[in-house]
């Protein structure tokens, strides 16, 4: 399939595909006419490598993935820096997390200290 048809059929832009074949997580071959022919096993790869991302890791990291990408990625086990990746990240996004709700509780504490409940100033008439 070309890259267009690739891209519709896994939701992808056509820049995101060709920025994953310079990364080296997806290939394809040249037709006669220059334009990019992808496999079928590469929908799924493609789908795999947007699961990856949009859990937080980045195009780098989905590189230690590239032993599971062709299948069912839950179902696979991921190498041990696979592992190693993906739980540096997920303390980072704790870590975020933790920092933003103590910046909400913060601005919480602040607003209910100055005003009341119908966004009066406190002890103004």
């Amino acid at each position: 399939m070309r890259i267009g048809e690739l891209a519709r059929r896994t939701g992808t832009s056509t820049r995101s595909l060709r920025h994953y074949e310079q990364a080296g997580l997806i290939s394809s071959d040249r037709a006669a006419n220059g334009y990019r022919v992808y496999e079928e096993g590469a929908v799924v790869r493609v789908a795999n490598i947007r699961y990856l991302l949009d859990a937080g890791l980045t195009l780098d990291d989905v590189a230690a993935f590239r032993s599971c990408l062709d299948g069912d990625l839950p179902s696979v086990r991921p190498s041990a820096r696979g592992l190693e990746i993906a739980r540096e990240r997920l303390a980072v996004l704790d870590a975020r997390i933790a920092a933003q709700t103590a910046a909400r509780d913060r601005l919480a504490a602040a607003l209910a200290a100055r005003y009341d409940g119908d966004g009066a100033s406190a002890g103004v008439p």
